[in-house]
């Protein structure tokens, strides 16, 4: 069975932004290949793509490195989220499905549940998947793909601390799915405006340690812990 690139590229991708790699670490393809339980190949696709997306770059006489995003490339994302999350909402208020509102739906009313018994990591991770379906909502593949790579970055980049009324992020959230409910994409964009420049307050940038020796460019020894792909849901 040949394990997919695109699995390899977001169990890399998911060490990236945990941590796991630190930024400016060096990367090679027989290191990532022992630790996914995977060959070379598919590790070799998964950093080209990395590279496109920003979070792996290459060194002459060194190879794949962690990219090391200054703090103006972290601010212009913050920037980019402000533009591109109001027009998803937007689209989404003119190509939504019935699907897209059932699950939006859904998710705000977990929200609201978790928010009042203040599970903060249950609320994390439902914001995230809001905002992925709404951009899936949109309708437009390119943009819904630019808007997830955006997460990934600022997910690498920023602390995001808990808002201090979380109730009132999820009544925002209602409020843009009834205006993609009703097809209002003005107030869809406006809200999800609104939304994202309060949600921006709480964005910290992640206190940067350099790797160990050993794992900086042009040093020889690289760390070589286990951590296999899942592939569980990996087909013949």
């Amino acid at each position: 069975m040949r394990i997919p690139a695109h699995s390899v590229c977001t169990a890399i991708r998911d060490d990236i932004v945990t941590g796991v790699f630190p930024r400016g670490g060096r990367l090679t393809e027989e290191q990532l290949a022992r630790r996914y339980g995977v060959s070379r190949v598919p590790v070799r696709e998964a950093l080209r793509t990395l590279e496109s997306e920003g979070f792996v770059t290459t060194r002459r006489h060194v190879g794949a490195c962690v990219a090391e995003p200054t703090d103006q490339e972290a601010a212009d994302l913050l920037e980019m989220r402000t533009l591109l999350e109001p027009l998803g909402a937007a689209r989404a208020a003119q190509r939504r499905t019935d699907a897209h509102l059932k699950v939006l739906r859904g998710l705000v009313r977990l929200g609201r549940e978790r928010a009042r018994r203040d599970q903060g990591e249950d609320l994390r991770s439902l914001g995230g998947w809001f905002h992925e379906t709404l951009a899936q909502a949109s309708g437009s593949p390119a943009l819904t793909t630019l808007l997830t790579q955006l997460r990934h970055k600022i997910a690498w980049m920023y602390v995001v601390e808990q808002p201090a009324r979380p109730t009132e992020a999820w009544d925002e959230r209602g409020a843009i799915v009834d205006a993609v409910a009703r097809g209002d994409a003005e107030r869809a964009r406006t809200l999800t405006a609104l939304h994202v420049q309060r949600a921006l307050t709480a964005h910290r940038l992640r206190r940067v340690e350099r790797p160990p020796a050993a794992d900086r460019p042009g040093a020889g020894a690289v760390r070589t812990s286990q951590h296999r792909v899942n592939t569980a849901s990996v087909r013949n």
